[in-house]
Parts: C-alpha cells; structure tokens; sequence
C-alpha cells in the first residue's frame, strides 16, 4: 500500500479523532505510512458568528474536499454530521466506522438537573436544533449563543453568564472527558440528536479502489445503513444548518427505526415521525414525506427564504 496522507481539520478535536481512525487502520495494517495534513477551514476561520448565519454544515468540508479533486490528499475523515448530505461527482464516503455515543451531554453548574433549573437560567448552545428542543419542552428557559472548542464552552460555563451547556457526547469522549463532568447524557426522547452524530464519514476519491478495499476493513455495515437512513432524511427535507433538524436510526439486526424531527427555532411548532423499516433509503424518504403531508416543509422555506 501505498503512503497515505489524510487531510483533518486543524482543531484538537478532529486531529485526534482522526489520529484514532489512523490506528485503527494500523491495526490492519500494521505497516502502513500515513501523515495527517491540517487543513484550516473557513468554518475554523469564523468564530464570531453562527454558523447557520454563513452557509451552515459546508463550511467545514469544502477546502478538504478540494483537496482531494486536486490529489493533495487520499482521504478526509470528517465528523458526519459536518458533512452535507449531497457528496460531490468523483467523492465517495469510503466508509463509516464504529459509532459513538450520538446523545447530547448537559453540563450544568454543580450538576443541577435540566428540569430543577429556575426560570430564566440561560443554556448555552450554538445549535438552533438543540436550543429549539430545548425551548419546547422548557419554554421557562432561555438560550444563548456560543462557540468556540471543547475546552473554551467549558471555560464560558464557568466565567460567564451560562447556568448550563450542551456539547456532543462524542467529541467529550474522543477527546479523553471523564463522565464526571457531564451532569447527563440526554436521550433521544429529551433530545433528538443531529444527523450523523457521533459518527465519522472517510471521504475519498471515488476511482482509488486500493483505498476503498482498504477502508472497508473498517467500515461497520450497520452504523452505516443508520447514518444513509439520516441523511436520506436530511437531503429530502432540503435541510441547512438555517433549519432546527433532526434524525437519529438505531438498527436490530436488519430492522432500523428511524425518528425524523424539524422544528422552529423558538420550539413553538414541532413535527416528528418514526418508521420501522429495513431499507435506509426508503426510510428516509418516508418520514420525509409523512412530516412533508403534516406542513413541516412551510417551516424549512420560510427559513430558507429569510437567509
């Protein structure tokens, strides 16, 4: 096998989420040569502003993706849920491995549970679908905006106006975060998750077969029918990071049930189905047409349509 150079984001968490990637292909390959190039992103770029202000999940995979059409890199692993749902003529995701935990974390100051905060106490979130959920089952609630990495939300908790954050469980426990910081992991029946949370997406080009026989070493067949049954949903609902979104498929042998969410940013209209099923495809589109009949879709143009 030839060298190998992957292609990650600059920040901590995707260099080390890739580092693990690497080593779980080395333990296949014991001999193999791979070098990580960091790339920066406009998404890394922008730290002042939501993301959903200025172009959304794109923003973190486009100069990645250019680099591999110009042959600069053999493979990007990215977090799945940055990636669209629509993959570029010539890109394939080469493989999705091992998933996970897809759940939200809620840390709070000392640990006060999510339904014992008092009134008015702000969360902090830089997810319009986490904040929409949020709001709906606690309207007493208040949510305002951050960013930033890991360990910077974590610093705001403790120096600034937050009563509590939310971050993704996987990137806490890729990163090495003791459970003892996270007050609760919050379900899906509390918060639905993002598309492809907790899952990574190998991207690659789609004519490098050595590569692809290699990554399908370590591709897990059912975390990936989960994660085509989300995007699936995803891409026929038209959904952005402009849109309150959400999807989570879980499977039991081959049947998957999959739960499609889309919501107003203040929580106030709600839409959501699940399907059992055992085509990812055909499930996707299903609760995308069953929350389509029920008038979801009036939500996603009018949000679309004030960008």
């Amino acid at each position: 096998m030839r060298k190998l150079v992957v292609g990650s984001r600059r920040s901590k968490l995707a260099l080390t989420q890739s580092q693990q990637f690497i080593d779980k292909l080395k333990a296949i390959e014991p001999d193999l040569a791979i070098e990580i190039k960091e790339i920066v992103t406009k998404g890394d770029k922008i730290v002042d502003k939501q993301l959903s202000k200025v172009g959304g999940k794109g923003l973190f995979v486009k100069e990645i993706q250019q680099e591999l059409f110009d042959k600069e890199i053999d493979m990007a692993i990215h977090s799945l849920k940055d990636v669209p749902s629509v993959i570029p003529q010539g890109l394939t995701l080469g493989c999705i491995p091992d998933r996970e935990l897809p759940y939200d974390a809620y840390i709070a100051k000392n640990h006060i549970p999510l339904d014992q905060l008092p009134d008015g106490s702000i969360i902090g979130t830089s997810s319009l679908r986490r904040g929409a959920q949020i709001l709906s089952k606690y309207p007493n609630l208040e949510i305002k905006w951050i960013r930033g990495n890991i360990d910077t939300r974590l610093e705001k908790l403790n120096t600034e106006d937050y009563d509590a954050i939310i971050l993704a469980a996987a990137g806490l426990r890729r990163m090495g975060w003791s459970d003892d910081i996270v007050t609760t992991y919050l379900d899906r029946d509390t918060l639905l998750p993002a598309i492809g949370q907790g899952a990574l997406g190998i991207e690659c080009r789609s004519d490098d077969n050595e590569l692809l026989e290699l990554l399908s070493k370590v591709h897990n067949h059912d975390v990936a029918q989960c994660v085509t049954a989300e995007r699936t949903f995803l891409a026929a609902m038209d959904g952005s990071c402009q849109v309150p979104i959400a999807g989570y498929a879980t499977i039991n042998n081959s049947d998957i049930t999959f739960t499609g969410l889309i919501m107003t940013p203040d929580g106030t209209e709600r839409y959501e189905h699940t399907e059992h099923g055992n085509d990812p495809v055909a499930l996707g589109k299903k609760v995308s047409q069953v929350l389509k009949d029920q008038g979801a879709y009036e939500i996603i143009k009018r949000l679309n349509e004030q960008q």
